[in-house]
């Protein structure tokens, strides 16, 4: 077990473990106990009621939220001709064709938190798929990373489109935002996220969807969410 500081064990005494919190009490907590010198990141953890095994059961895409997540996040496009213009137009930090794919494949270069790719260059995205895959980062239609429309995905992920994806455990982790977003961005931003896993449920899953929503900051400690006081 890691060591706990001081503000983790001063947090904990006025978290519940056990409790299922309504959602105003819980951002209400999760803002008590984001106690760093930093404005720290505040997450979301869902588990759902998928196997994600099953192909039908996989649960993947792309929001917009409201009012961000308060971290600005480098944009790599790959593209060629007009496209390249079109992105660097759109605000992308990094723009490129084949060379992009050389200098991640050859010098180890991953100063980028998004790629967006077009169709056409996925055969040549494919080259680092080793890569990009495990960190989460390869160019997928599901979440707009593989798209022609290059100015409306960089745009939408500059403005704070978050991708959400079911993990292993059938957990999708999330930012929603910053401890200094205040409740009612941080409201909105939960409800905005929690709208679209509920619509992503795949028509093969049976019994309960939500089985857990849990809230925390970067050091604080997880607060647990009423899921049945979510629509379901």
């Amino acid at each position: 077990m890691p060591k706990r500081g001081k503000n983790y064990k001063e947090s904990m005494k006025i978290v519940d473990r056990n409790n299922l919190y309504d959602l105003g009490e819980a951002i209400e907590l999760v803002q008590k106990t984001a106690k760093a010198k930093f404005d720290e990141t505040i997450e979301l953890s869902v588990r759902l009621g998928v196997d994600p095994r099953h192909a039908d059961q996989q649960v993947r895409g792309a929001v917009v939220l409201p009012h961000g997540t308060g971290k600005t996040r480098k944009v790599l496009v790959i593209a060629k001709g007009d496209k390249q213009k079109e992105a660097e137009q759109a605000g992308a930090d990094y723009v490129g064709a084949d060379e992009m794919v050389a200098r991640i494949q050859n010098e180890g270069w991953m100063d980028f938190d998004v790629v967006v790719a077009t169709p056409d260059m996925m055969g040549v995205v494919g080259r680092i798929g080793r890569i990009l895959g495990p960190k989460g980062l390869m160019p997928n239609p599901k979440s707009g990373t593989v798209t022609f429309e290059v100015e409306k995905a960089v745009k939408e992920i500059k403005a704070g489109k978050v991708e959400y994806r079911v993990d292993k455990a059938s957990i999708v982790h999330v930012m929603i935002g910053k401890a200094s977003f205040g409740t009612e961005k941080l409201t909105e931003n939960f409800n905005t996220l929690m709208d679209a896993l509920i619509k992503a449920k795949p028509a093969s899953s049976k019994g309960r969807y939500l089985r857990s929503v849990v809230m925390s900051s970067t050091m604080g400690p997880g607060i647990k969410i009423n899921p049945a006081k979510l629509v379901d």
